[in-house]
């Protein structure tokens, strides 16, 4: 819940500015909080997020070989090892040399060139044993053309006035799964997600495109995955508010994502930060999580890197996804810094740097993360609590407490130094920047200086 802290300024005309620079989130009525039935994980409270993608993680492009890194990711200090579709790809209709990770052609086995299903295993065992949770990315809304199902029962499928199974928008090495009237369909994906769960003692999945399959299969599934063990479940939505209320624990921010680009491209400001959760709190119960990135495999594939994207200000908008109300997530490069888009059809190998200041950053944000309870994930974490001052639509400023841990942060989100000026004397006082370990003084009466694209944040 966003909590509005409004405080009064000791002269009227020096409040009339400050508040004009203000958002009017006050005017936002707020109708009953949505509820979910979903029990997350405790392991989950608060974790952060990798995407891992196998096939560019390495020169092999292994499972084997991924294994060697575990140890640095452990130290770099995530703990959700998302794998991108390790699953067979498809070779009808294949785009590229290399295909789609995303065309399934087998949803019982792994692809040949990651290694094998024991491959897969022993790498699951090695990241349980460090302390990893390990979940898979799960296509249920299509295949690839070439699945058994398409030939065995291509009434499990979309097709047209000709009988020809169709692909879902243009996405044409997949074909459309139809789940209207097919009970039998319903079956055996829920059996395939069951057995990577009971077969290879996974964690959970992240569910692509979990908006174009029915929300009561995905219920069912739920049902049936925590009988096994308790999972936790990824959507890949944002839209299709009833997948929260049963089936999953988290699901994508893409909203605040596309927030993050238009402030770093001029289009909107801090102000539009409080409008995001003015009305995301409207829409999902508060024990739901949203991940919150700067990159993801979509982002960097099809649309830039964040360096692309958000230029200098990419820093400080990874210290926003992990200091707001939400589920950060890292993906793989992003921790030494890697500017290029990777291939998506073809073999595109991450070059990895030596550490760097990037790694250093990044692990200190998933420290701060930890160490601190009222930046923990969903309810966990504490109440968002804006801080008043002169400068509301350049620097994002606010507080999160959780009993009796709090942290104050602010974020200058334009290319320019900003002087800001507190509206209150309440945060006078000695505090700790988390980011250097070096002291910080709030002093009674002057301007707290932020370089372009800066940042603090203090305890």
């Amino acid at each position: 819940m966003i909590h509005f802290l409004f405080l009064a300024f000791t002269a009227v005309a020096v409040a009339v500015g400050f508040w004009a620079c203000q958002p009017k989130a006050a005017e936002v009525k707020k109708p009953a909080k949505p509820v979910s039935e979903v029990v997350t994980p405790e392991w989950a409270k608060n974790a952060v997020i990798y995407e891992v993608n196998t096939r560019q993680f390495t020169t092999e492009g292994t499972f084997n070989a991924f294994a060697e890194h575990l140890p640095r990711l452990k130290e770099l200090g995530v703990d959700i090892l998302w794998f991108m579709p390790i699953f067979p790809i498809g070779e009808l209709n294949r785009k590229g040399s290399l295909g789609s990770y995303y065309s399934v052609r087998d949803y019982k086995a792994v692809n040949p060139e990651f290694g094998t299903f024991e491959d897969f295993k022993n790498l699951v065992d090695k990241a349980h044993q460090l302390g990893f949770k390990v979940i898979l990315d799960w296509v249920a809304n299509h295949t690839s053309f070439d699945h058994q199902w398409a030939t065995d029962h291509p009434e499990w499928y979309t097709r047209d006035e000709k009988g020809a199974i169709v692909s879902p928008f243009d996405w044409t090495d997949v074909a459309d799964l139809k789940y209207d009237d097919n009970p039998a369909l319903w079956d055996a994906m829920a059996d395939a997600l069951k057995f990577w769960v009971a077969e290879a003692n996974i964690d959970g999945y992240r569910c692509d495109v979990a908006g174009m399959v029915p929300v009561a299969f995905w219920e069912r599934a739920r049902v049936e995955l925590d009988a096994i063990k308790p999972v936790f479940m990824l959507a890949e939505d944002e839209g299709q508010r009833d997948l929260m209320k049963k089936a999953f624990d988290a699901n994508y921010g893409w909203e605040f994502h596309h927030v993050m680009n238009q402030i770093a491209k001029g289009e909107k400001n801090a102000a539009d930060v409080w409008s995001y959760f003015a009305k995301e709190d409207t829409l999902f119960a508060p024990t739901s999580y949203r991940m919150m990135m700067t990159s993801n495999h979509d982002e960097n594939s099809w649309n830039g890197t964040e360096f692309e994207r958000m230029g200098e200000g990419a820093k400080a908008f990874a210290v926003m996804s992990y200091t707001i109300p939400g589920f950060p997530m890292i993906y793989n490069g992003q921790e030494v810094g890697l500017n290029k888009r990777l291939l998506f059809f073809e073999k595109d190998t991450i070059v990895w740097t030596n550490p760097n200041e990037f790694t250093a950053f990044y692990s200190r944000l998933n420290q701060i993360k930890k160490a601190n309870e009222c930046l923990w994930n969903a309810n966990n974490g504490g109440a968002m609590t804006m801080i008043t001052t002169d400068k509301g639509g350049e620097v994002l400023s606010f507080t999160r407490t959780k009993n009796e841990n709090r942290i104050i942060t602010f974020i200058n989100v334009t290319g320019a130094e900003q002087q800001v000026n507190l509206s209150d004397d309440t945060f006078s006082g000695s505090y700790t920047n988390l980011l250097t370990d070096e002291k910080y003084e709030i002093v009674k009466g002057q301007a707290i200086t932020l370089p372009a694209w800066g940042y603090l944040v203090i305890k």
